[in-house]
């Protein structure tokens, strides 16, 4: 078996539409705790859904730092959202982690979320960031040191596209990769 390439900030350096759809297949661990990326959203500078659109806050700081780092951020005021940073210092583009299946670590996993049902631990953004333990104390880490660890997908992996789900605005972009067929989806593919 080949050795897994472990995914460096120069992964990162490159458009969110090129990251996005490679990063299914690949391997997210957050201090050995993880599995294989199966869905993801691109939100990139020029998109009106995204965080960073309307400029740099607070709150959004770490989506303009540098790719190679995770932007967190509250969604609606309850869950944790895990975003890895792309494509230049000072320019708003990061994808979004939407659903892992759960590899390693499931039994902290279960106890985090308090269920025991595998396929639902890290399906939705929400849900994974719980199971994974990420909050708002990752938020600007680097993605190819520890807490973090990712690894390159083993070879390239069938995908599914369609439209984002959950936002109200640029709906229609086809933006939304998962990996075809896989039963850890947050929500079907149409």
């Amino acid at each position: 078996m080949a050795k897994r390439v472990r995914l460096t900030r120069a992964f990162f350096d490159r458009s969110v539409h090129v990251v996005a759809p490679e990063l299914i297949g690949a391997t997210l661990l957050v201090d050995g705790v993880g599995g294989t990326i199966v869905e993801v959203e691109a939100y990139d500078h020029e998109d009106p859904a995204a965080h960073g659109f309307n400029g740099q806050t607070p709150r959004n700081a770490s989506m303009f730092g540098p790719p190679g780092h995770a932007y967190v951020y509250r969604s609606y005021g309850i869950h944790w959202c895990l975003n890895f940073v792309c494509e230049g210092e000072g320019i708003a583009n990061a994808v979004l982690i939407r659903a892992l299946e759960p590899t390693a670590g499931i039994p902290l996993m279960q106890k985090r979320r308090k269920m025991q049902d595998v396929r639902l631990l890290c399906a939705g953004p929400g849900r994974l960031c719980e199971a994974l333990g990420v909050t708002r104390a990752h938020d600007g880490l680097l993605l190819d040191v520890p807490p973090f660890r990712l690894l390159a997908r083993p070879a390239a992996a069938p995908l599914a596209v369609g439209p984002r789900i959950g936002i109200t605005k640029a709906m229609d972009k086809p933006w939304r990769y998962g990996l075809a067929g896989s039963r850890f989806l947050s929500k079907p593919f149409k």
